[in-house]
C-alpha cells in the first residue's frame, strides 16, 4: 500500500481494534503467516492444561451489570496493589463484552476506590463526558452523537451508554467523584484550543497572539468530527507537517513560560500528538499512537490519583502485539514499562458470538459472526474448563511448566478488528505474554445500536 493511501485511510485505521490495520483487503491478503505459530498441546499435555486453567478459574455468573457481584471476589485478588488496570475486548462490537467492563468497573469502583474510566476515545471527547458524568452537564446522547463519529463509531451503543448514566447517577451521591477520560488521539475538539487560548488570555496574555496564530490552521479545519478528521487525513503531506509544526511551537511556548498549569501542558501536549500523528505512516504511527495512549493514561492517573480502569482492545491493553510488523509496541507495553507492576492487563477471549463491524465491501457497519475457532486456537482449549464464562490468572495458572510452556507458545487466537476480514481473525499470540489474566465468554451477541 502506497504511503498515500495509508493516510487516505488513518481515520478508518483508528476505527480498527488494535489499529490492527487499514481496510484495504490487499493489505490483509498480503501478510505473511507468522513463524513459529504451534498447535494446542494433545493428548495428556493438553489434559494437563485444561486441568491446570480449570483449578484456577473462577465462574462468572453473569455479564450483567447490577446485582451481586461475590462471583467478582478473586477479581480483587488479581489486581490488588494496581493503580491501572486495562480491561480489554477481542471486538469493538460485542454486548457482552461492554456489559461485563462495566460490571467490573462497578466492582473495582466499590471495592478498591476505583475512579476513573479512561477510554480509547480523544481527549477531547473524554473532557465532555467527564463534565456530564461530575456535574450532569449537557446531553449525554448529544454527546455521544457529536463525538463518536467517524473511527469511534463503535462506542455509540446503548451498553455504553448505561455505563456513563450510572458513573453519573453514582456521582450523585457520592463524595468520591467518578471520572471519565479519553487517552486517544484520533481528533481534538475546538474547544480544546479555545481553552488554551482562554488560560493565555487571563494569565499570559503576551502569549495569546502567537499561540492564537499557531493554532489557526487547525481551528479552521471543520467543526464535525466526521468531517474533521477526513480533512486532516488528506491533506497535502506538507500541509499536515506545517500543522504539526505549530503544534509543536505552540507546546514550546507554553512550556517555556514556565507558568502553563500542568493540565493546560497536557492539552496542549496532547495536540502535538494528534498532529504528529497524522504525518507518520505505517509502523511509525501506530508506535506513535499507542506510546501516546499509555502517556496520556499515566499522566492522569499521577496527576489526579485516581486509579484507573483502561478501556480499549485486547490489541492495546496487552503486552504483545498480534501484528508486530505493523503494530510493535502496544499501549500495554508502555504502560507496564512506565507503570510497573501496578499495571494489570485483563484481556478477553470468547468461543464464537456476533459482533458489528464495518462491512468493507458497502463500507457500512454490519452484524457478524466469528464462527467457530480453529482446532489448534486458543479458544479450543480455553473452552474445555467446564464453565461457560469464567476468569483466570494466568500468572497462577502458569506455575506448572507445562501450562506455562502453552500460555507462552504464540498459537491462533480471534483478534477482531473493527472491519470484517474473517481470513485475518485468528491471528498468533501468546496468552501468558500478552495479558496477567483473561475472562472467557462462551457466546456474545452484538451491541445495541443508539439510534
Amino acid at each position: 500500500m502506497s504511503s498515500n493511501t495509508l493516510r487516505r485511510t488513518v481515520p478508518v485505521t483508528l476505527a480498527l481494534a488494535a489499529c490492527l490495520t487499514s481496510l484495504s483487503a490487499p493489505a490483509f491478503a498480503t501478510s505473511a503467516p507468522a513463524a513459529g505459530v504451534s498447535a494446542v498441546a494433545t493428548g495428556a499435555g493438553q489434559e494437563q492444561v485444561v486441568a491446570d486453567l480449570e483449578r484456577h478459574a473462577q465462574e462468572l455468573t453473569s455479564t450483567v451489570p447490577g446485582g451481586p457481584s461475590r462471583d467478582l471476589r478473586a477479581l480483587s485478588a488479581m489486581t490488588k496493589g494496581a493503580t491501572i488496570v486495562g480491561i480489554g475486548e477481542v471486538t469493538h462490537g460485542s454486548k457482552e463484552l461492554f456489559t461485563l467492563r462495566h460490571r467490573m468497573f462497578r466492582h473495582l469502583v466499590q471495592t478498591q476506590g476505583f475512579t476513573t474510566l479512561a477510554l480509547e476515545a480523544p481527549w477531547s471527547a473524554g473532557v465532555r463526558l467527564d463534565e456530564y458524568v461530575r456535574t450532569g452537564k449537557g446531553d449525554l446522547r448529544k454527546i455521544m452523537a457529536e463525538d463518536f463519529q467517524q473511527s469511534y463509531g463503535s462506542w455509540r451503543t446503548q451498553e455504553w451508554m448505561d455505563l456513563y448514566q450510572w458513573m453519573r447517577d453514582y456521582n450523585r451521591t457520592a463524595s468520591r467523584k467518578l471520572r471519565v477520560m479519553g487517552f486517544d488521539i484520533g481528533d481534538v475538539l475546538p474547544e480544546q484550543y479555545r481553552r488554551i487560548l482562554a488560560w493565555a488570555e487571563k494569565h499570559q496574555p503576551s502569549l495569546e497572539p502567537e499561540l492564537r496564530r499557531r493554532y489557526a490552521g487547525l481551528l479552521a479545519l471543520p467543526a464535525g468530527v466526521e468531517e474533521r478528521m477526513n480533512t486532516l487525513a488528506t491533506l497535502p503531506a506538507e500541509r499536515r507537517a506545517a500543522l504539526a509544526g505549530d503544534a509543536q511551537a505552540a507546546y514550546r511556548l507554553l512550556d517555556g513560560s514556565g507558568k502553563a498549569s500542568p493540565k493546560v501542558l497536557q492539552e496542549a501536549r496532547v495536540i502535538v500528538q494528534m498532529t504528529t500523528m497524522y504525518t507518520l505512516d505505517g509502523s511509525a504511527l501506530h508506535r506513535h499512537r499507542d506510546r501516546s495512549m499509555a502517556e496520556n493514561t499515566v499522566w492522569w492517573q499521577r496527576h489526579t490519583g485516581s486509579k484507573t480502569v483502561a478501556a480499549a482492545h485486547n490489541g492495546h491493553i496487552g503486552y504483545v502485539s498480534a501484528w508486530p510488523d505493523l503494530y510493535p509496541v502496544t499501549q500495554g507495553n508502555v504502560l507496564r514499562s512506565l507503570a510497573g507492576t501496578s499495571y494489570v492487563a485483563i484481556g478477553t477471549t470468547i468461543h464464537s458470538g456476533r459482533f458489528r463491524a464495518t462491512d468493507p465491501k458497502i463500507g457500512k457497519v454490519a452484524v457478524f459472526d466469528t464462527g467457530a475457532p480453529v482446532p489448534d486456537s486458543s479458544e479450543a482449549v480455553l473452552d474445555r474448563v467446564r464453565y461457560r464464562d469464567y476468569y483466570v490468572d494466568l500468572r497462577r495458572a502458569g506455575r506448572t511448566p507445562s501450562t506455562r510452556a502453552w500460555l507462552d507458545t504464540a498459537r491462533p487466537t480471534f483478534t477482531i478488528p473493527a472491519t470484517y476480514v474473517p481470513e485475518q481473525f485468528n491471528r498468533p499470540l501468546a496468552l501468558g505474554a500478552a495479558f496477567d489474566v483473561i475472562v472467557h465468554l462462551n457466546r456474545v451477541k452484538e451491541a445495541t445500536p443508539l439510534p
